[in-house]
């Protein structure tokens, strides 16, 4: 069992100023290039993570800037259980991942490293992946944010 998810290639994201205003609302006005959105639906956007915990590391945001789980609509909260299912079919068959740690960090006190954006992290695990911080190389890390770009965005077209 892993006890501690050790990343020390995100220090530059935890070090950085932030922009002002929200991340979040900034990645959905922009390019899908530019922001790594690899899908778009009605009410959601799944983005890269710029300094993934592991390859593929994706979020699943909400267009509307909502702070919690109970600010989500029924229609939100639908769309986002069914883009859930399609995201894990994406990461599994066009990145090879066996498994996934899914979750959101609710408030500063939880983790949240964009506070008042709600955002869903999908996080894939292969086997053998509880050695990456000792070496990169074997979980995949080597592969560019741009390879699994087009990879994810491909198998997320499918319905």
């Amino acid at each position: 069992m892993i006890r501690h998810l050790w990343a020390p290639w995100r220090m530059e994201y935890l070090l950085e100023s932030p922009a002002p205003g929200c991340l979040f609302c900034r990645k959905a006005a922009g390019t899908d290039e530019d922001g790594l959105i690899v899908h778009r639906a009605v009410h959601h956007y799944v983005i890269l993570n710029l300094y993934p915990y592991t390859p593929a590391h994706l979020m699943l945001v909400p267009y509307r800037h909502v702070p919690t789980t109970a600010g989500l609509s029924p229609d939100e909260r639908a769309e986002a259980a069914v883009l859930l299912i399609r995201i894990d079919r994406a990461v599994r068959e066009a990145c090879g991942a066996d498994g996934a740690n899914i979750g959101m960090n609710l408030g500063r006190c939880a983790g949240a490293g964009v506070e008042g954006h709600l955002h869903l992290h999908y996080v894939p695990r292969r086997s053998g992946d509880t050695e990456h911080g000792a070496n990169p190389e074997a979980a995949g890390l080597a592969e560019p944010l741009t390879a699994a770009f087009e990879k994810l965005r491909a198998a997320l077209a499918r319905p």
